[in-house]
């Protein structure tokens, strides 16, 4: 069976069939998932059966597998073989969530926007899924660039985004620096590989907008998030178990619906790191 790329919306995202993602896949195939990545920036594989061994071994085809920069031991322990796994659950093991990001909603955001070198991928296999609710809505960062008004993109040309680490995913009344801390980045970022312009801020982890004073921060950041949240440039992705997705953080911000605290939630995560983004030079017409 050969393998099939087709768009899932009309805002970002690919759906791929015809593979097999326990296998090692040759060059050819290697290619066009990566080409995929490249012009759809969402991508999902339904029907998979993955090992934690097999979705490490995929992703790190595509680069130095991403790690978890904690003072504070993992929920996970040893029930990951391999130290940069995230089991994303709600299941609780003696009053204890076995994973992290247990419950809720959480706001868009972009992995580790918080660090030197943010992740450059993310990739989630789905093993339990709520019967309603936990879905994924992936934001197309490239298209919230290209249709910013042209006096915003004028304004923030060359300016800053502060990000930090929170521990809740609704809240940011309670910063914590206890795991991750904060970075700075451009507002306005270059994919290094595509070339391509991406706005690089999230409702989550952007706190200010380092050039400006606070209130006009706050005035500029609330713009820019709801105009990035717009439907026109989300895809959501219902889960269903065995679906893997991936995704790419330097272009792609995602965020989590709700669902019910009584239904279990249960999904393997692993990342690859990418480069300390730079500013983009150009400016989109």
């Amino acid at each position: 069976m050969s393998i099939t790329v087709e768009p899932i919306s009309d805002a970002i995202g690919a759906r791929i069939t015809g593979i097999d993602l326990r296998e090692e896949m040759d060059d050819a195939a290697f290619q066009t998932v990566h080409q995929a990545w490249m012009d759809y920036q969402v991508l999902v594989f339904p029907g998979q059966e993955l090992g934690e061994g097999d979705q490490v071994r995929f992703t790190s085809r595509f680069g130095e597998l991403g790690g978890r920069n904690r003072k504070v031991p993992t929920a996970e322990g040893k029930s990951v073989s391999h130290p940069g796994t995230m089991l994303i659950s709600n299941i609780r093991k003696d009053g204890k969530p076995i994973g992290s990001l247990p419950d809720g909603e959480m706001m868009y955001h972009s992995d580790g926007a918080y660090a030197k070198r943010p992740f450059r991928y993310t990739l989630l296999f789905a093993i339990e899924i709520p019967s309603v609710g936990g879905n994924t809505k992936f934001a197309n960062m490239y298209s919230a660039y290209e249709t910013l008004p042209a006096a915003l993109r004028k304004k923030l040309h060359g300016c800053h985004a502060e990000h930090q680490y929170y521990a809740g995913s609704v809240d940011k009344d309670k910063p914590t620096l206890s795991l991750t801390g904060q970075r700075q980045h451009p507002v306005f970022i270059e994919h290094e590989e595509s070339g391509r312009t991406a706005l690089y801020a999230s409702r989550l982890l952007t706190t200010k907008i380092v050039e400006l004073p606070q209130d006009e921060s706050d005035a500029v950041l609330a713009e820019l998030f709801d105009h990035s949240e717009k439907p026109e440039f989300v895809y959501e992705h219902v889960w269903t178990p065995g679906d893997f997705v991936m995704w790419d953080n330097r272009c792609v911000n995602h965020a989590r619906t709700d669902f019910s605290e009584g239904e279990r939630r249960l999904l393997r995560r692993t990342t690859v790191f990418g480069v300390d983004p730079k500013a983009a030079t150009a400016q989109a017409a």
